[in-house]
């Protein structure tokens, strides 16, 4: 955790199991490839049991401490809230960091300098009924221009399990293609939404003037039918659906929150 955060100094407990817990103290400026001041940039965990962890608590500023996060309209132009989503399920609020998105597009720019994707598994925990974000994983990964497969999922299961995190989502770039769900995203969205009905994802498209990031789910219960029909694998058409609505949707009820304290597990 962060101690002293107007003086920059930084906290990094490790555990061991075979020791007993320890503090090193190190100076922000100092830590190269570690942490900034204000925010969290883990570019290298060396996974233990427990894990390693390196948390911050991101800066307050003056206001609000959440937003509702909107997205353009691109019929009308105008912000449109995704409170107005079309899905009929009453969905529990779901918080995530302010800097989460921001975060994880500096994490992957070496990948997306060379047009390939990075994936990551969000991790939340639930407390009177919000689920807020505290931890996301990046797993050693395989990657294309055109997709993402995790590998060693294993050390992401143990991740979860020690800090008790419900898998509430995913957030993965397009490097070189426009905001969207394809047909592969959308199945993998399937495996998160079927256990955890807030379950989103996020698209992280850096070179579309037009919509640089979106968070999706899928449409309840019918681009859920859908998939759960679906047997095909690799990219692939999905049949329309009968009442002229899509697959896949604005998520509703997902709130920025500059309040949080979050966690990042980079295993690659």
């Amino acid at each position: 955790m962060i101690n002293n955060k107007n003086s920059g100094t930084v906290s990094i407990y490790t555990v061991d199991s075979k020791t007993s817990s320890s503090s090193l103290e190190f100076r922000c400026p100092t830590i190269e490839k570690a942490c900034k001041c204000q925010h969290i940039t883990v570019h290298t965990v060396t996974l233990s049991s427990p894990s390693t962890i390196i948390s911050c608590v991101e800066k307050v500023p003056q206001g609000e401490t959440s937003s509702n996060i909107t997205v353009a309209d691109s019929e009308h132009g105008h912000p449109k809230s995704y409170d107005e989503s079309t899905t009929s399920t009453v969905l529990r609020d779901v918080h995530i960091p302010t800097r989460l998105m921001e975060d994880f597009l500096e994490l992957s720019k070496d990948n997306t300098d060379k047009d390939l994707e990075t994936c990551g598994i969000l991790g939340a925990s639930l407390e009177e009924g919000v689920f807020y974000v505290t931890t996301l994983i990046i797993p050693k990964q395989e990657s294309t221009s055109s997709s993402c497969q995790a590998i060693n999922e294993e050390e992401v299961f143990a991740i979860q399990n020690e800090q008790s995190l419900f898998p509430v989502g995913w957030i993965h770039t397009h490097p070189s293609q426009t905001c969207f769900l394809s047909s592969v995203d959308v199945h993998t969205q399937y495996s998160y939404q079927v256990m955890v009905p807030e379950a989103f994802a996020i698209v992280m498209a850096p070179t579309d003037t037009s919509r640089s990031y979106g968070i999706f789910r899928l449409s309840d219960p019918g681009g859920m039918s859908v998939l759960k029909e679906c047997q095909e694998t690799g990219f692939h058409p999905h049949k329309d659906l009968a009442d002229g609505s899509t697959i896949y949707e604005d998520c509703s009820s997902v709130y920025k929150n500059s309040n949080l304290r979050f966690e990042i597990f980079d295993l690659r």
